[in-house]
Formats: structure tokens, sequence, C-alpha cells
């Protein structure tokens, strides 16, 4: 059936404005959104205009190797910034005061003090006969040196120790045999107090024990010039029964006579020679010293062990031998052994009225007449 066109107009007019109107306020929207969506900063968007037409009217000119005309290259943003520019770790530092960078130092050369063995008071240096150095560890259980060298008086060839402007050394010298004859007297007058006699050896190649052919008469004078007498024994024992051997012989040798100054265990290797000893442990050295020490201290002597540096440190263990005296033997100004000792031979080349050899001479920490 057909409606009327009265129909029409009457029923269909109103909805179809309302239709109108939705469409278009939904376009709006999304319109809208859109524009927000895509809206960027404020800026220059003059100059952003500008840069974009001249983009847009180089895009697709390339020159023939492929790169834009305009010789730049596409992968690299054109930046001048360096790795350097970059590093923004350290924007925060605090710039040093000067006292601060002074503590700094200070510290850092400590630092580098304590690694230095020459420096860092735990380590000792030790010369071989080669020539040859080694810094070797200091023992910190043994009895340091303690003497202040600044009280050293050396008047050629006499040297003296003070303390507190008092003199507490003695000056002593070390014969035997080789010296040949010596006026004991003349030397007591250069300034020698005591004597260091050599009573006899071993040979380090026969093994044989030998009286020292001047020590009676060497006794002797250096007794009527009014010196103090110690001794000295050359040991190239092999074994604890030789050592005891050696001591027994120190002692029977001196029956009648008074020693005040110390018997001195002396055991060394032979200069361009091999001694006996020479394949010796430390610890068969060290029991074998102590065997010699121990017999002539029990028979009522005073005891010291006798060596340069080298020996006392490397080849020895002085931490079983610490209850002795040490009598150091080292040719220079002033020692630098780390340890205890009682006695320094500070010379093996003097020239000394009295002597025509040249003169080994000591000088004594302590009296050992008035212990």
């Amino acid at each position: 059936m057909r409606l009327s066109d009265d129909f029409d107009d009457k029923n269909s007019g109103v909805p179809l404005i309302y239709m109108m109107v939705g469409v278009l306020l939904f376009a709006v929207t999304v319109i809208g959104a859109v524009v927000l969506t895509n809206k960027k900063p404020s800026g220059n968007t003059q100059g952003a205009d500008i840069s974009r037409e001249t983009a847009e009217a180089d895009t697709g000119r390339e020159d023939a190797a492929g790169l834009p005309a305009d010789g730049t290259d596409p992968y690299i943003s054109g930046s001048t910034l360096t790795s350097d520019d970059l590093d923004f770790w350290h924007m925060y530092d605090e710039t040093e005061s000067p006292e601060e960078e002074e503590e700094r130092k200070k510290k850092e050369k400590e630092k580098e003090k304590e690694q230095d063995p020459s420096t860092d008071g735990r380590h000792t240096r030790l010369v071989a006969e080669d020539g040859t150095e080694e810094w070797v560890s200091i023992n910190p259980y043994l009895t340091k040196n303690t003497y202040d060298y600044s009280g050293l008086v050396y008047q050629y060839p006499i040297m003296k120790y003070y303390e507190d402007s008092e003199r507490v050394s003695r000056v002593g010298i070390r014969v035997s045999a080789e010296d040949g004859d010596i006026n004991f007297g003349r030397l007591k007058k250069a300034g020698v107090e005591f004597a260091m006699i050599q009573i006899g050896s071993r040979g380090y190649g026969s093994g044989n024990l030998m009286a020292d052919d001047m020590f009676y008469e060497n006794v002797r004078k250096a007794t009527e010039a009014g010196m103090d007498i110690g001794v000295t024994f050359f040991s190239q024992a092999v074994t604890k029964e030789e050592a005891l051997e050696e001591a027994n012989r120190v002692i029977e040798g001196l029956q009648g006579f008074t020693v005040v100054y110390p018997v001195a265990f002396d055991m060394e290797y032979v200069k361009n020679d091999t001694a006996r000893v020479q394949g010796l442990s430390r610890d068969s050295k060290t029991e074998i010293a102590r065997t010699f020490l121990d017999a002539v201290e029990q028979a009522g002597y005073k005891v010291m062990l006798y060596g340069d540096k080298e020996w006392l440190v490397r080849r020895v263990d002085l931490s079983k031998l610490i209850s002795y005296d040490v009598w150091l033997t080292q040719d220079q100004d002033t020692p630098d052994y780390p340890y205890r000792y009682t006695m320094w031979e500070y010379t093996k080349n003097a020239k000394l009225d009295g002597i025509s050899e040249p003169a080994k001479l000591s000088i004594c920490m302590i009296d050992y007449a008035s212990k």
C-alpha cells in the first residue's frame, strides 16, 4: 500500500536533521583529537617550515655514490660532540683545597715508601761476594740495633762512641801469627785498649786442629802492655763432635791466663777456595756454633759470635743464637746491620804504630773488663 505524501513529509523530515547534526559532531570530535595528538611544542615554526621545505625539495636528489647531493651522510647526525663531551660522571666532583691536595700527596708518598724495601724499615740489604744485592726481611723477634751513630767520632784510625758526651766504647785489635812481631806497648799508646788474639784454628781443607804459633807470646806482650785480653778461634767443624773438640782445645789453651774479653767463634767461607763448611746447611752451622759457644761458656768464659752481615743474617739462624753477643765485621763508615751487637770490626786495613801489617781494628760498645 502506498503511503500518502502527507505522511512522508510529516514523519521523515525531523529525524534526518538529527542524523546530520550527529554525524557533524562526530567528525569535529575526531578531527580535534587528531590535532591534539600531533601538536608539537611551540618554537621557531617558521624555521622548521623552511627546513622542511628544503628537505622536501632535496628529496630524491642523490649523487653518483648514492649519497644525498648536499654531501651529508644520512647515517651520521652531524654532531660535533666527542666522547669526552659526554663524560658526565665527574660533573659533581668537588675541587680539592690546597690542604687536601697536600694531604693526598703526603699519603701517596708514604704508600710508596712503604712499598720500597730500602725505606720501609722491614728489609735490609745483603751484598754477596760476587757483588749481587738482595733485600731480605728483618726478623721482628730479634733485638734491634739502637745505636745512635751521630755519637760516633772517627779520629783515624781510632773510632770512638759517645753517649751524652761520655765515651762508652773501647778500641780493640784482632791479631794472629799472620801479623808478625807486634809491639803492643806502641799500640797501647796509639789508643788500642784490648786485643782479640787468635788461639787456634781448624784447617779449611785438611780439617786438622792447629794452635796459633804466636798466641802465647802475643798474650804475654799484650798483658805486659796493660791491655785486656780476648781470644778468637777459626772453626771449620762440620759436626757437633768436631765443634766440641774445638771448644775443649780452647779451654785447655786458656789455662793460667786472665781472659776478660770474650772467646769468639769465627766460622767463615774461604775466598778463592772451597772451605769444609761450604756444604753445611744453615741449621747445621747454627748447631755447630751453639755447641762450641755453650761448651766454652760453661767453662766460665764470656763468649760471642763473629761474622759479617751476610754470614750472620743468611748463613746462621740468629733466632737460635740470641743468648750470645755478636761481633760484627763490616768495613764501612757506619754499619747497616739491623740487630743488636756489642762489638764492631770497622776496618781490616788501618795503619797503626806498633804493627807492620794492616791492622784489624774494632770498637766495643761495652767494657767487658768491668762486667
